[in-house]
């Protein structure tokens, strides 16, 4: 058989509706947008900072809340704070009735005590525990927004 009758014969086979219809687009999430990509991206890189915390053992240091890095960190967490309550009043002007916009302002107001917890932390414990429930908190803060939305009930 030819090439030309092969191709033919498949084409005779086909459902020629399927190369008329478009690949559907991938599900929009907020993540794609300027605002939610910037509070995935700081979560992210104050995670990695509190993860290198974590693995470093600065737990251990007595003086950890008056390091440098320390103060830079908490200033860099006082912005995504307000990055997830800039969140929180975009979803709630767009009359988003989902639970995320709660979820971030949740986020922004204990992003800021788990700061000052590990602030005040006056054991290695105290600090370990801070730690970990900060880098606990800034994964959260990554997954809530990059979580593709639910499907939306058939109407």
């Amino acid at each position: 058989m030819s090439c030309g009758l092969a191709l033919a014969a498949a084409l005779l086979v086909t459902d020629p509706s399927v190369a008329v219809q478009p690949p559907a687009p991938p599900p929009h999430t907020l993540a794609q947008e300027p605002l939610y990509a910037d509070i995935v991206s700081r979560s992210q890189a104050l995670k990695g900072v509190v993860d290198a915390w974590i693995a470093s053992g600065a737990a251990e240091d007595a003086a950890f809340a008056g390091r440098a890095d320390f103060a830079a960190f908490r200033s860099e967490a006082a912005i995504l704070a307000e990055r997830d309550m800039a969140g929180h009043v975009d979803l709630r002007e767009r009359n988003t009735d989902g639970d995320l916009r709660c979820i971030l302002r949740g986020l922004s107001e204990d992003l800021s005590e788990r700061v000052d917890a590990l602030a005040a932390a006056e054991t290695t414990n105290a600090r370990a525990d801070a730690l970990a429930e900060l880098s606990y908190l800034l994964r959260d803060n990554v997954e809530v927004v990059t979580t593709p939305p639910p499907p939306q009930p058939a109407q």
